[in-house]
């Protein structure tokens, strides 16, 4: 901002200092009025040129440095801000007092917050202050406090803020925001703004891990009349979620839209209906990796402020329900928008001018979803990610570690343009895998859409929920970190189950698994993977319950089954030893069947010991395998 504008509220000095605005050589004094005039039409170059040569006519000219001052903080150059304001102090300290609060903010432009705080603090020392002033510099002073209590409490350990322009295949001379990023990291979607129209841009990675051009999306939701943009691709890159505005039959200015991913290009967009868009503005949306919820920003009444946080979830007939505020914690009675919930589907990161910040302007923050469901109390990036201008958005890759925003940095190709960054350790998400694959008939080989489930091993608490496509195609993202018990449900079948151990582990590759279904019919046979004993034990850990939950389901979706519970063992310790122990197990298993009320006359039990092993005993890896329980369907009427 220019001086002109920034300082209309500072009181006029009464007091004498020996620089005399009036006795300023009136050739430069010339020069320099046109100068302001071109800053004003926003020609800086040539309004710097201009005060540069008055200058060199009158070199103890104070008020055209304080105007090279504003403008090089006009156009964030903080450092020849600063180096300016401080020759014109040099001059005159006296008259160029009031001018301590911009300085200031050009010194935390810098990052120097202590000078700064010194800065405005003996700004408001200065007497006679008008209220507007000294409100200006209380609300600097309380940033810069923010600032430096941030950094005691928050030590870096070597951290280097480096972002990196992502090139010419992506961005150009025109505005380029709004990254989006696929779970594979391959496939990346922003927003480009060409004289004022916005379309949807995607850019794949190629093996070299080189991005190729940025094209226009095929198909139908980039239009030549209406913007299309702030948009959200979904993990799998199936769906995507924009903002349009001022669309024929929209509700509102700005409303949300979806498009779906076909052989032809992208489908014409549809509207997200009347629970989700209102007359009021809704944008900036997130899908949640299960695309069950969908996050986003709305200046909608009910709310807190003027933008809030909003969340609605999918309803099993598909249909969004009516959005949920995610309240007071997060929402303040200022502006929060721009949400983006990691692959990990528990780390929220937004923007706010209502939490506390590095300035008036919005800051990132991050939350976390607690086990109860609330967010944890936000924490702001800091310095030097947030700085005293305006951060909008931030997406981070499934490696819970690359993070893409955009910014108009001094080496962008034009305004904005699109970065990445690595994430400070302690605001990283979880490092997100995930496992992807086609559920089909075992017998058929069609594919079948059907559920598929992820459950935390340890509490019992279901991760995600999702449907797959009609063709039976699936995407699961798994949160390193934790034990996961995966399974697939489809009426008429047997359920599928396995196992992912990532709270020790942590594998570098995502995994695939392509699921054949059984159909419930007599020999029809699973293993239950997520069901567990301790060594040498009999009794079930408490992580097999929500496993034989669902064979208390499936005994009753289709209660004219019988089936037989068979334990194995591995090849570890005597045989007659090993037969004891898994004919224990499997009753164990039976007995909890029969706790849930299955008839006693539908279930049976064997233990066969280390007999049938399906893998080698001479690793642990084949030993774990062939340490199994299996079910498998006696008859069914």
């Amino acid at each position: 901002m220019l001086l002109i504008g920034i300082f209309a509220s500072l009181s006029v000095k009464s007091f004498s200092q020996w620089y005399d605005p009036a006795k300023v050589d009136q050739k430069a004094n010339r020069i320099y009025n046109t100068a302001i005039e071109k800053a004003r039409d926003g020609d800086y170059p040539e309004a710097i040129d201009m005060i540069q040569q008055a200058l060199k006519i009158e070199p103890r000219f104070v008020d055209a440095y304080l105007s090279l001052a504003g403008i090089h903080g006009d156009m964030k150059e903080y450092g020849q801000s600063a180096l300016n304001f401080e020759k014109a102090f040099a001059l005159d300290s006296v008259y160029s007092d009031y001018y301590l609060l911009p300085y200031s903010i050009s010194l935390a432009g810098m990052g120097r917050f202590s000078d700064a705080l010194a800065a405005v603090n003996k700004f408001l020392a200065i007497p006679g202050l008008n209220e507007r002033s000294k409100l200006a510099g209380a609300f600097r002073k309380g940033t810069y406090e923010f600032a430096i209590h941030y950094a005691e409490t928050h030590p870096d350990n070597g951290y280097i803020f480096k972002p990196e322009n992502l090139g010419d295949s992506i961005n150009s001379a025109n505005l380029e925001y709004f990254p989006s990023i696929t779970v594979d990291r391959k496939k990346l979607f922003f927003t480009r703004r060409i004289s004022g129209n916005e379309d949807i841009y995607e850019s794949d990675l190629s093996d070299d891990s080189v991005w190729g051009k940025a094209y226009p999306l095929p198909g139908l939701i980039n239009t030549p009349t209406f913007n299309e943009g702030g948009q959200n691709i979904s993990q799998d890159g199936k769906w995507l979620i924009f903002t349009g505005c001022n669309f024929p039959r929209g509700y509102g200015s700005c409303d949300l839209y979806i498009s779906f991913l076909t052989p032809k290009g992208w489908s014409e967009p549809q509207n997200l209906g009347p629970e989700i868009n209102t007359e009021f503005w809704e944008s900036t949306p997130s899908l949640s990796p299960d695309k069950r919820d969908l996050y986003f920003s709305s200046n909608r009444p009910g709310g807190y402020g003027g933008k809030d946080i909003w969340v609605s979830h999918r309803e099993p007939d598909g249909s969004w329900g009516p959005p949920e505020n995610l309240g007071p914690q997060i929402n303040t009675a200022g502006d929060e928008s721009t949400p983006f919930i990691h692959a990990d589907n528990q780390t929220l990161y937004f923007n706010s001018t209502g939490l506390p910040g590095y300035s008036n302007k919005p800051d990132l923050f991050v939350t976390h979803k607690l086990p109860n469901g609330k967010w944890s109390t936000p924490e702001n990036l800091g310095y030097p990610i947030n700085t005293i201008d305006d951060e909008g958005s931030l997406v981070v890759a499934s490696d819970g570690t690359t993070a893409y925003y955009s910014s108009d940095r001094s080496d962008s190709k034009g305004g904005l343009d699109i970065y990445t960054f690595q994430l400070r350790k302690d605001i990283r998400p979880l490092r997100t895998l995930w496992v992807k694959g086609q559920v089909y008939d075992a017998k058929t080989h069609l594919g079948l859409p059907c559920t598929v489930e992820l459950t935390d091993i340890q509490s019992g608490t279901v991760v995600s929920r999702l449907q797959t496509d009609e063709e039976g195609h699936y995407l699961v993202t798994l949160p390193v970190g934790k034990d996961y018990a995966f399974n697939v449900h489809r009426k008429g079948y047997l359920f599928y189950s396995q196992n992912y151990n990532l709270g020790t582990t942590n594998p570098d590759s995502t995994f695939t698994a392509d699921i054949p279904l059984q159909p419930i019919e007599a020999n029809a046979h699973i293993v239950l993977k997520n069901v567990f004993f301790d060594t040498k034990r009999t009794a079930l850990n408490p992580e097999s319950i929500a496993e034989l939950d669902r064979v208390v389901a499936l005994m009753q979706e289709n209660p004219g089954i019988k089936i037989r519970i068979t334990g194995y063992t591995d090849n570890v310790g005597k045989p007659a030893d090993n037969l004891v122990l898994s004919k224990g197990r499997a009753i164990s298993v039976v007995n909890y069947l029969l706790s849930k009320g299955i008839a006693n006359d539908r279930l049976s039990f064997e233990g066969l010991g280390e007999a049938n092993p399906v893998a080698d005993n001479s690793s642990e890896e084949g030993r774990a395998l062939n340490r199994r329980t299996e079910l498998k369907i006696i008859s069914v009427k």
